[in-house]
């Protein structure tokens, strides 16, 4: 294990810009501060998928990759033009936002106390830049259901380019994003079959991205807008997750399908959850094997190692001494490939040890309980399938992170469905403070509204009403 930063092919202390970048990266930067705030995510969402991470500039021993600074640049168009908004992120700050904090910062605190030198703190530095200012970026651009759609649009038309490329991956084994730079140009081939990757850094960071996002797509069709864009993007990505021939994009994709037709279970989610609990529990005990070697025997692509990632677990289980602490840089020790920590929870443990582990549990915990939350107050069966489809993009992220470690800028698509989360579920769960603030005596008005609109009950509401008239 080595401190951790971009990964990509053909890395050089020298500067890699293709000029057809160049010009995307003036363009984006234009539009930053031309654009309607409502706007920059656009560019933003672009220029992330569409540019390989290789691109950089050298300067001074310091590698300044182009994604990174438009992060920067698009981080600082929305710092200096707040208007009259009284938070930057809908919602103020959240549990959600916190627990992110907490898990980045302490990831990369661990990480330069497992390499004690500058050069691995120059690699933290870019890491939180990476992580936290990309999330936090999100997190500001990303305020309502309007800009989540639009989110939502982007990764439709974006994902129509990346399949094409993929699909000339397979007929001609060339990457076009690789004839940039920054990207392999030469897709890997595995037992014969050839793995597409696209922009991306590796052929599962591909297939993840475009899988996790037919959820999102179905929810714009449930809107009853764009249903040709949705047409466009559900083919899109169907063809990216054949193309990356991964046993994980494909499980991932069957998640999400899984997630959209779990729908009639809704009312009885609680019961379900206790009882797979409870079937893994009982597998655990009356298997030979650990439970988690269920995942040796997925094998949808005849060229998976899956064995790989059930060794994975069971080696960061049997080694918890080694690095629930602060991580450790010895996992390469614990067996056979256990060096590529294909598994976003062990590689977030490996990295931070177990209080950043936690803290990225604890994100997604959160995420589901304000999505659940949200769907109990939606007002209309509209509005039931809307955060419904959100916590099936959810756990479709969930099942993928056993099998893919979000290392490029696949993390992007999944900073952005936290920040979804948070601003469109903020609009209903938010109110629910104003009316507990109301029983204690606000403006009765403004507290019968709010109460009204989260779905109170009417006899709760008497009782409010009742309070003020004879208090």
């Amino acid at each position: 294990m080595e401190p951790r930063g971009p990964k990509f092919s053909g890395g050089l202390n020298e500067t890699l810009l293709h000029p057809a970048v160049l010009v995307l990266m003036v363009i984006a930067t234009v539009l930053f501060f031309v654009l309607p705030k409502k706007y920059v995510i656009v560019p933003v969402m672009v220029t992330t998928f569409l540019i390989p991470l290789g691109q950089q500039f050298y300067v001074g021993g310091v590698h300044l990759f182009v994604y990174r600074l438009l992060i920067l640049l698009a981080f600082i168009r929305v710092l200096t033009s707040r208007g009259g908004q009284k938070f930057l992120y809908a919602g103020g700050w959240l549990s959600i936002d916190t627990a992110f904090t907490c898990y980045v910062l302490i990831s990369a605190i661990a990480t330069v106390l497992q390499y004690p030198s500058g050069a691995a703190f120059v690699n933290q530095v870019g890491y939180i830049w990476d992580y936290l200012l990309g999330y936090l970026l999100l997190r500001a651009l990303i305020r309502n259901e309007q800009d989540s759609v639009l989110v939502i649009k982007c990764c439709a038309a974006l994902m129509a380019v990346l399949a094409v490329a993929m699909v000339i991956e397979q007929a001609k084994m060339v990457n076009v994003f690789g004839l940039l730079g920054g990207v392999t140009a030469v897709p890997e081939v595995r037992e014969g079959k050839i793995r597409s990757q696209g922009v991306f850094q590796h052929s599962l960071t591909a297939g993840t991205f475009a899988a996790t996002a037919l959820p999102l797509f179905y929810l714009l069709w449930r809107r009853g807008k764009s249903k040709l864009l949705v047409i466009v993007g559900v083919a899109a990505a169907t063809v990216m997750t054949v193309t990356t021939q991964t046993s994980t994009s494909l499980v991932t994709y069957g998640a999400a399908i899984f997630g959209i037709c779990f729908w009639p279970m809704r009312k009885k989610m609680r019961k379900v959850c206790w009882g797979l609990l409870a079937v893994v529990i009982g597998l655990h005990l009356i298997m030979k094997a650990p439970v988690w070697f269920l995942i040796a025997r997925i094998d949808l692509t005849g060229s998976s190692s899956s064995y790989h990632r059930a060794e994975l677990i069971d080696q960061f289980v049997n080694h918890f001494s080694s690095w629930w602490l602060i991580g450790t840089k010895d996992a390469a020790t614990w067996g056979w490939d256990m060096w590529d920590a294909q598994n976003m929870y062990v590689s977030v443990g490996e990295s931070g040890g177990l209080a950043a582990l936690v803290f990225y549990i604890l994100v997604i915990w959160r995420s589901f309980a304000r999505v659940g939350a949200a769907h109990k107050r939606a007002r209309d069966k509209d509005q039931e399938w809307f955060f419904w489809l959100l916590g099936a993009a959810l756990f479709a992220n969930v099942v993928a992170f056993f099998g893919v470690n979000y290392f490029d800028q696949v993390r992007m698509a999944w900073f952005a469905l936290i920040a979804m989360i948070c601003a469109t579920t903020t609009q209903l769960l938010k109110p629910q403070l104003s009316f507990k603030a109301a029983e204690a005596g606000a403006d009765l008005p403004t507290a019968a509204l709010r109460s009204l609109a989260v779905g109170q009950s009417e006899p709760k509401l008497t009782e409010s009403v009742s309070r003020y008239l004879f208090k």
